[in-house]
């Protein structure tokens, strides 16, 4: 299983209203493309700066062919509503993460 990780540093200032969004357009928006099995979220707990707080969005793939395709149809607009809703409050970073047994 591959997963897609995306950790974003959020403005304390818009933390609230940011999580909502995620949860109620954002992520639903990701899961009904359909290139993703489920998906977890977590707040980062490590230490950081004062003004921000970061998350981590993990969408499990089954197949590198899913993920892929997912980035080249679906990601581009979805980072663009992130960025138009957020700007510079929201930074992310994104890794893929391959399961080791």
């Amino acid at each position: 299983m591959l997963i897609y990780n995306v950790t974003t540093g959020v403005d304390k200032k818009i933390e609230q209203e940011w999580l909502v969004w995620m949860k109620e357009v954002h992520i639903p928006g990701v899961m009904k493309t359909k290139m993703f099995l489920n998906y977890r979220m977590y707040r980062v707990l490590t230490a950081g700066e004062d003004e921000t707080v970061s998350y981590a969005i993990q969408y499990h793939a089954k197949s590198i062919n899913e993920l892929e395709h997912y980035l080249e149809k679906f990601a581009p607009e979805l980072r663009e509503d992130v960025k138009k809703k957020f700007g510079d409050k929201a930074v992310s970073f994104r890794t893929l993460l391959e399961e080791v047994s």
